[in-house]
This record gives C-alpha cells, structure tokens and sequence, in this order.
C-alpha cells in the first residue's frame, strides 16, 4: 500500500521538465555504462588511497581489513539501491538526474531538497579544496596515542576515513550521465568499478601498513621519503608516483566540481542559446574561475584542512552514502517490513546515524585539539 501511495502521490504531482541549462550543458544524458564506470571509478579510486594505511593503522590488522570489507561491500548494495530507486522512479514518469531532487521526491519534504544541496555542496567543495591541498602539501597526519579513549576516537576517524574513501555523494549526477534507459547499465558501471577498488584499496592498504606498521603517515608516500636520511624507493619512481596523483587529483576535481558547475549554470546559463554561445561561455569561465580560485584561497589559507574534511566527511558522505539511500529504498519500493531487506537497510541507517554521529564529534574534537597550533597561510600543516 505505501509503495502505491508513493507511486500515486509523486506521479499526480509529476510536472514536465523546464528547459534547464545545467542539465543540457553539464549533465548531458548520452553515456553508456563504461562511461558511467568510469566516471564512479575516478569519483572514488583516487589518491586518498594513500590514507588506507592509515587507517589500519588506527584499527589494526583485523579490525581495519573487516571494516574496510564492510564498508565497500555496504557501499556497493547502498549505490546498487540508489540506482534501482532511480530506475523506479523513471520507469514512472519521473527521471531524477540530481540527488537533490530525487531524495526530496522520495522522501516528499521540501527541507530535505535543501539540506541535500548544502551537504552536496559542503561535499563537493571541500573535495576541490583538498585535492589543492593534497596536491600542495599531501594529508596532515593525526596523532594517535596510546590511552583508551584516544584509541576509540582515533578508530572512529579511521572509520570516517574509510567511509569517506568509498563515498562519493554524486551517484545520481552520474547515474544521469547514461543515455536513457539507464536501467541494468548502473549495475555494470559499480560493477567495473568495485573491481578496480578490489586492486586498488587492498594493495596499498596491506603493504602500506606491513612494510611501516605504526610509524606509517596519512599518506604513505611521505613515508617512503622521511625528512631525515635517504628515501625508501628510486627518484624516478617517486617522482612517477607524484605525477600520477597529480593527475589523478585532476580528474577528482573535475568530476566533483560537475555538482557546482551544473548550479552555477542551472542560474546562469540560458538553454535556449548554443553551450559555446558568447552568451553562455563568457559567465560559465567566469563563475568557473573565481569557484577554483575560492578552492585555491581556501587550501592555502587553512593549513589543518583535512580536519575539516574529516567533519564534512562524518555529516557529508555519510548521510548522503550511508543512510539516505537505505531510507529511500524502503520509502520508494517499500519492502515488506518484516522482511530481511527491510529489516537489514534500517540496521544499515541506524548504525551508520551513530557511526557518524561519533565520527563527527570525534573529527571536531581533533580540530578543536589543533586549533591552537592554527596560523593562517602557514606553510606548515598541523599534524
């Protein structure tokens, strides 16, 4: 009954699309589901695999290596339900290409639309911001200590770590990009790119930790050259490894820059008028410019960034990753709720709420910790 109630609701309120330039200009619907996989697979394979060593070493090896499984295997049936939610809604009448709008015609509130835009964005910037940074300075480390409660906190800002190297927050946008219909292509797309994770998450998460074990630093490449004494691997090697994130950050950056280039433009574009019109061009540079200028002000004014990554990676990824699809899923299709679907994404939702709950207050309190080593423009990042 609910899932007809929902299906009866959304389609009496369904309303044809207006002509939209963000949608027209950025997120053009022509993609197959290669295209799909490779933009989620460069969205989440990144160089924050280099913090995955790290991360074990703030749970150690069974600990780290079970939720660093679980979170990926949660992830892959989080995106798998968010794609068949998405699918449900077009088989209707009613193609979402935006989070935004697909989380509030699901969960029918109007506030809900807003808070997946702030948190979206919130997201979206502060990956632009830190790969600038990452780019200029690496990650920051974090000191781990030996007393209890440092131990549980460091473990939930591993677990924030994790959540926040499988998220990506932008599935629709992407899921949007595949020429229509899009149905069964998504699920090939997470399936070439959680093929690429199995490889390049565990690699580097296994060696990175065995070869260094407690000593090893958020990024592991500043591990192979310590301050002091030779580095641990040939020049040229090091220096291929550099250009690769380099160029790798690139492509992040661009991928989630979209969100921000698709509101700029949804405003500031006019759709009736050629992408590469004087029209179009000219406030599409601009606005594009001064966003990566903001991001470029930001990483240099703020040397302890990724403590602030790590809060918008508790109130950002995981909400939007962790617990918003499981709630459509069971609001949009709505499963028995005595069956082990249902029963299994509200445990889901439960106990990723706490997860991030505490990995947020566990993130603030590192900053408020580092706030009184904090100089703006430093060239020194705050461990």
């Amino acid at each position: 009954m609910a899932h007809a109630a929902f299906d009866a609701e959304a389609g009496a309120a369904a309303k044809p699309p207006a002509a939209d330039a963000g949608a027209a200009f950025v997120l053009e619907s022509k993609g197959t589901w290669w295209h799909a996989g490779f933009h989620l697979t460069t969205a989440i394979v990144g160089p924050t695999v280099l913090t995955l060593p790290y991360a074990l070493r703030g749970m150690g090896w069974a600990l780290g290596l079970t939720v660093l499984t679980a979170v990926g295997a949660v992830t892959f049936y989080e995106y798998s339900l968010m794609s068949r939610v998405l699918e449900h809604c077009e088989a209707r009448g009613r193609r979402h290409i935006r989070f935004r709008e697909l989380a509030a015609d699901v969960l029918g509130s109007g506030w809900m639309f807003y808070f997946v835009v702030i948190v979206q964005t919130a997201i979206n910037t502060g990956v632009s911001i830190g790969t600038i940074l990452l780019a200029a300075d690496c990650l920051e480390d974090y000191t781990l200590s030996s007393s209890k409660s440092e131990q549980t906190f460091n473990a939930f800002l591993s677990i924030s770590i994790l959540a926040s190297v499988y998220g990506n927050g932008i599935l629709p946008e992407i899921q949007a990009t595949l020429a229509p219909p899009a149905a069964g292509k998504m699920m090939k797309a997470l399936v070439l790119c959680y093929s690429v994770i199995a490889f390049a998450f565990y690699i580097p998460s296994i060696t990175g930790y065995w070869a260094f074990g407690s000593h090893v630093q958020s990024n592991v490449l500043k591990s192979l050259m310590p301050d002091t004494g030779p580095a641990l691997a040939p020049t040229w090697l090091l220096g291929l490894a550099v250009l690769f994130v380099l160029l790798q950050l690139l492509a992040i950056g661009l991928v989630y820059s979209q969100v921000a280039y698709e509101i700029m433009e949804k405003s500031s574009a006019d759709a009736t008028r050629g992408k590469f019109s004087r029209r179009n061009v000219v406030p599409r540079l601009l606005l594009r410019t001064l966003y990566l200028a903001f991001c470029a002000f930001m990483a240099a004014m703020l040397p302890f960034f990724g403590d602030i990554v790590g809060v918008v990676g508790a109130v950002g990824f995981i909400p939007l990753d962790f617990v918003l699809p499981v709630v459509m899923y069971n609001i949009a299709l709505a499963p028995p709720r005595r069956s082990p679907m249902f029963l299994a994404n509200t445990a889901i939702m439960v106990v990723f709420s706490g997860v991030g709950a505490i990995g947020a207050f566990a993130s603030i309190r590192k900053l408020v910790l580092d706030a009184g080593q904090f100089k703006l423009f430093s060239n020194n990042v705050v461990d």
